[in-house]
């Protein structure tokens, strides 16, 4: 069971495979194409013994993000950094502009073997794929010094990654992206200590080798006394209940007011965040 889960790229073939199968329903959120042959029997197996939870919240996740790049486009952001990109699909499934500037890193292994999957299909925007271990400080520095000059406004997306960081990374990412003055927004997505610790326990010795980290108890006021500021804070457990995904018998508890994002303390919370460049 440890070995299923091989290590943090192998968690983008977890999520690929909820992908695909809300792509079947009559009802579906978004159509992924392409999830099905990205999820692979790996995919499918990780699902298989993933928190029950699991799949509700990350579709949900996914339907958020689309309409934050949605809103991206709409606002006139020329360029999209997609950091750790894993198996996402967003340039070739969503109604993108085809002068938008699409640059999703990640290590090289895991991008060989995506173009390979995907073979000979178009993205729906200028798209750019680069190889870089993010976790390199030196690396990742000098990722961002040449893509943010690419564009007027930068949108970062860093789904699923932050919270298999240690703190420490988070707050050095936090940094490196407000150095740079074309970078005007970054969406992400964490826990609170509870969910991390549920999730953790539910799925035992599968994520082993790819530990959840990053879960701050103050939540998003741990990236605001870092300097930026939260412009949209979308919860998973209340979206999934506005999108008809959170189970029958949890939807009524979604009537009720969620946590305190900047004091989530001990309960349980995670959501889907739109941080903006503070003035």
């Amino acid at each position: 069971m440890s070995d299923l889960v091989r290590n943090v790229s192998d968690t983008a073939r977890w999520v690929a495979t909820y992908r695909a199968r809300e792509s079947t329903r009559k009802d579906a959120l978004f159509r992924d194409p392409l999830a099905e042959q990205l999820a692979g029997e790996r995919g499918r197996a990780i699902a298989k013994v993933a928190s029950k939870h699991s799949e509700w919240a990350l579709i949900t996740r996914t339907k958020l993000i689309d309409d934050l790049v949605a809103e991206l486009v709409a606002e006139g952001y020329d360029v999209v950094l997609n950091l750790a990109a894993g198996f996402d699909t967003r340039p070739y499934r969503l109604e993108l502009p085809p002068d938008l500037l699409w640059v999703e890193a990640d290590l090289p292994a895991l991008l060989r073997e995506k173009a390979e999957l995907i073979g000979g299909e178009k993205a729906r925007c200028k798209l750019e794929s680069v190889a870089v271990d993010l976790a390199d400080p030196a690396a990742r520095r000098a990722f961002l010094e040449r893509y943010t000059t690419l564009g007027k406004r930068v949108a970062v997306i860093s789904e699923g990654l932050v919270i298999y960081l240690d703190e420490s990374v988070v707050t050095d990412l936090t940094r490196d992206l407000l150095a740079y003055p074309s970078v005007q927004s970054w969406i992400l997505d964490f826990n609170s200590p509870r969910i991390n610790a549920e999730t953790t326990r539910s799925m035992g010795a599968a994520l082993s080798n790819a530990p959840f980290k990053f879960a701050p108890p103050n939540g998003v006021a741990f990236f605001e006394a870092l300097g930026w500021r939260a412009r949209d804070v979308r919860s998973l457990f209340h979206a999934g209940a506005r999108l008809k995904r959170l189970p029958l018998w949890m939807r009524p508890f979604a009537l009720l007011p969620g946590p305190d994002p900047r004091n989530p303390k001990n309960e349980r919370w995670s959501a889907v965040v739109r941080l903006q460049r503070a003035p």
